[in-house]
């Protein structure tokens, strides 16, 4: 069975655990996929992996085909050419490793059209670090998503200088076609913003382990059951908007001074100035007005309270009560 011929052919080069995501991502949403890996192995193990869990998203129903049938729109490559034939898109997943990123998108450069895409799943080299002297480094960028891609249905857009923006257009629609939240960055930055918001919480956990203030269990509970249950559907900023009477104003103005020293102790001197402070309240009353925050607050609490309720009910919420 093939795809829609609206919906590009997408080429995922590397079958870990982001390329076998990528994979069911695209295939779930009516893309034929080229699969490739060099190793036979795990190619072979890519197939079980992805037909299991195109099963399960089956099972729960957040997937609109039945799994045999996505599964029949991927093409398990063993062969480079082959894989990268006619594709639309490339989205390379090989190992975070500057000289071999080089090396693959100097050869995807040299054998595929000129108007393919070439995207790398890079968790912290910008395009710019192995693309910057490539002929074809107008159609080179990163596209990072969060692990597992067809679960967590976000990825970073980070266009190198030398990108064309009419790449970064259709990149932008590909991912929306493929109901992924295309996110994108004003600039290349090490480790992007994903990785650098995860470094700044595993930086913390780490040091609070090595001085021997909580357990290595105790943190991922705190995450688990506190920040990262609230996170899951309010982001930060909204998370400290509703937190305090006043919005974000007035808990920067509580809150500030006591972030900055803690920042301070660990060797980090950026405090919260009041410029801006009111550059991102101004972005948050544009989304939230005043007159809103409290019915805000509710429907927080509601959706908390849904997913309170899937935990106590659904067995397969099991994990989040291994450690009680």
């Amino acid at each position: 069975m093939h795809n829609d011929p609206q919906k590009p052919t997408v080429a995922v080069i590397g079958a870990g655990s982001i390329g076998a995501g990528w994979a069911i991502v695209f295939a779930q949403t009516g893309h034929d996929v080229r699969l490739f890996d060099a190793a036979p192995q795990r190619l072979a193990d890519a197939r079980d992996e992805i037909a299991a869990r195109l099963r399960d998203l089956q099972e729960f129903g957040i997937m609109d085909d039945a799994g045999d049938v996505a599964m029949s729109r991927i093409l398990f490559c063993g062969e480079f050419d082959e894989v990268v034939d006619g594709a639309d898109h490339v989205q390379e997943c090989i190992p975070e490793d500057l000289m071999t990123k080089k090396q693959i998108f100097a050869d995807l450069d040299m054998i595929t059209a000129t108007d393919t895409v070439l995207a790398s799943s890079s968790s912290f080299i910008p395009a710019s670090a192995f693309a910057a002297d490539l002929p074809g480094r107008n159609r080179i960028l990163v596209v990072h998503p969060a692990n597992p891609p067809f679960l967590l249905r976000v990825a970073e857009v980070v266009p190198a200088p030398s990108t064309d923006e009419s790449v970064v257009a259709r990149t932008e629609q590909l991912l929306k076609g493929a109901n992924m939240a295309g996110v994108r960055l004003g600039g290349e930055i090490e480790g992007f913003a994903y990785n650098r918001l995860q470094g700044a919480l595993l930086r913390e956990a780490y040091c609070l382990v090595r001085d021997g203030f909580l357990s290595v269990a105790d943190i991922d509970r705190l995450v688990r059951d506190g920040l990262g249950f609230r996170w899951s559907v309010i982001g930060p900023f909204e998370t400290s908007d509703l937190n305090t009477r006043g919005g974000i104003e007035a808990h920067a103005a509580r809150m500030g001074p006591y972030y900055a020293r803690m920042g301070r102790e660990r060797g980090q001197d950026d405090p919260w100035t009041e410029d801006l402070v009111a550059r991102i309240a101004d972005a948050r009353r544009k989304l939230l007005p005043p007159a809103r925050w409290q019915h805000r607050c509710a429907e927080r609490d509601r959706a908390l309270m849904a997913l309170m309720r899937a935990r106590r009910n659904d067995p397969a919420l099991s994990i989040c009560r291994d450690e009680e």
